[in-house]
């Protein structure tokens, strides 16, 4: 147990030792009381035309941590108890070993989990691992034909690696913490531990992510890319096998997480009677500036400044229960082709390790839910999704996204060029406008957020930033009902898990989630013989 000290505000050019006797002031603790001291979280606040460190500090003591707590009585001052890293538990003896469905965080955290403690999990992908996955990708932004099962949204790493590598979350789980510094040991930077803002980046990320892999295989795991789970085999509402392909895997204990675009093993597995919802989640476009517009709407003065990171913002405001908000902001970055379906056009957002791209981009988009789905049902979302990815399709005819400069969307009027900005969509745009493939309302409560937004930083609503459209993939647009253990409320041995369940978004609380539920099979099962 530690004591953390923060909100610790020192000039720039202060260094971590002073932070730390800082943090033993406010204490009354001389640095030799100590056996540990360490910065928890380091930011920057460029506000009011200075720069200024925000810090944590994690101080340790040889006992009387909580004493010392209690009677300082300050709201910056608290104790710090270490993750306890989930260990096995349980004494039933599992028949065949557990299996993981997906690669993504929450299956790839799982897997490791379960590796580490002696299950020697099954691991199946339906798409393809790291290095084939980047050439396919490669070939459809070339022109080749799209792979439905190997693309931005499916193989080795999720979706997640092709993103921004952010870190951030609202998730408040000390096994956060487990999952930083697992992702250091497997070569992501020392510096994420300590961010307020951690991020790794695509290129680090999947160097990452093949360490992992490598790792679940060296402690006895197996996987297998290009295994796509098509249906689960039950007798008396308990798992007895799962499908793929044609071949059938015994096994009782499955923890499925798809990811949230697999939608094909959602209508399989719910035409089998596992129990869905629909869930709200959003959609809306893409937005690029130049970086440089948003360094200065939200560094001022400050902008360009050799301390200062890219900046990054977080926008939203809500009318009466609908929100339009920023998503996925990626500092220096790039623009993605998303799709997983043939004829369909979808974006997201990636940027590498050092952000330094000409442009900035984030999703902007409106919150939908089960009332705006026309075809109703349990997979009604995923209808409404593809609806709108289909329209965008047909409103080019081929994979060429529509895109809009932001001063025609304001005034209704289609785009003829760019402008100062230029796309960076890796197919290739179709000048016009985004209105033909998103719901009235959506585009409505968009115009209004983009004047909101330009208001809150200085040329957001600039003529010249760009639109690409459609982004549908913010979340899962189910939910998989399970229980206070993680197991399905129906299927006896089936856990349900990550984003694609509709638990998790993003990296950090998909990992998390992972983790929980490999938890949840080690308080049940022992681990497997040799």
């Amino acid at each position: 147990m530690s004591i953390l000290v923060g909100n610790i505000r020192l000039p720039l050019e202060a260094d971590d030792a002073q932070a730390i006797r800082f943090a033993c002031e406010r204490c009354g603790l001389r640095q030799s009381d100590l056996t540990d001291a360490s910065i928890y979280r380091d930011s920057l606040d460029a506000r009011r035309g200075k720069i200024t460190r925000v810090l944590s500090v994690l101080l340790t003591l040889p006992e009387g941590e909580e004493e010392l707590v209690e009677r300082l009585g300050q709201n910056d001052i608290r104790l710090k108890k270490p993750a306890e890293e989930p260990a096995p538990s349980g004494t039933e003896q599992l028949n065949h070993r557990p299996v993981v469905i997906g690669l993504g965080p929450a299956g790839l955290f799982a897997a490791y989990m379960l590796a580490k403690n002696g299950y020697r999990p099954l691991v199946l992908e339906r798409g393809q691992c790291i290095a084939e996955r980047d050439r396919t990708v490669a070939a459809f932004h070339a022109g080749a034909l799209l792979n439905p099962n190997s693309n931005i949204q499916f193989g080795e790493g999720g979706a997640g690696a092709y993103s921004d590598g952010k870190l951030t979350t609202r998730v408040n789980d000390p096994m956060a913490e487990l999952v930083l510094h697992t992702l250091i040991r497997h070569g992501a930077p020392e510096e994420i531990a300590r961010s307020a803002k951690p991020h790794i980046g695509t290129d680090i990320l999947k160097q990452v992510v093949v360490s992992m892999r490598e790792e679940i295989i060296r402690l006895g795991g197996e996987v297998r890319f290009e295994s796509a789970l098509t249906g689960i085999c039950t007798s008396d509402g308990r798992l007895t096998a799962i499908q793929v392909g044609t071949e059938q895997i015994p096994c009782e204990q499955v923890i499925l997480a798809i990811g949230h675009s697999a939608r094909d093993t959602f209508e399989a597995l719910y035409a089998q009677g596992v129990p869905f919802e629909p869930k709200a989640f959003s959609v809306g476009a893409r937005i690029e500036h130049l970086q440089s517009t948003i360094d200065r709407g939200l560094y001022g003065s400050l902008a360009g400044h050799p301390a200062l990171p890219p900046a990054s913002y977080n926008l939203s405001w809500r009318d009466g229960g609908r929100g339009c908000y920023s998503f996925c902001m990626c500092p220096g970055g790039y623009v993605v082709a998303a799709q997983s379906e043939e004829h369909s056009i979808v974006t997201n957002g990636m940027s590498y390790h050092a952000r330094d791209g000409r442009n900035a981009n984030s999703a902007i988009v409106v919150s939908v839910g089960p009332e705006d789905f026309p075809s109703g049902g349990a997979l009604a979302g995923i209808a409404f999704q593809r609806q709108i990815e289909r329209a965008a399709f047909r409103m080019s005819g081929s994979y060429r996204a529509p895109c809009q400069r932001v001063g025609d969307f304001l005034e209704d009027r289609p785009t003829k060029r760019a402008g100062a900005v230029q796309p960076t969509y890796p197919v290739g745009v179709e000048y016009g406008s985004i209105s033909g493939c998103l719901p009235r309302f959506v585009t409505d409560m968009m115009r209004d957020g983009l004047r909101r937004f330009g208001r809150k930083i200085r040329g957001f609503d600039g003529a010249d930033a760009l639109l690409t459209a459609p982004e549908t993939r913010t979340s899962s647009p189910v939910r998989i009902p399970r229980t206070e253990e993680r197991y399905s409320t129906k299927i006896v041995g089936l856990i349900p898990c990550g984003e694609g369940a509709g638990y998790a978004g993003g990296i950090m609380s998909a990992a998390v989630d992972g983790i929980a539920c490999a938890a949840a099979v080690m308080r049940r099962y022992r681990p497997l013989e040799e």
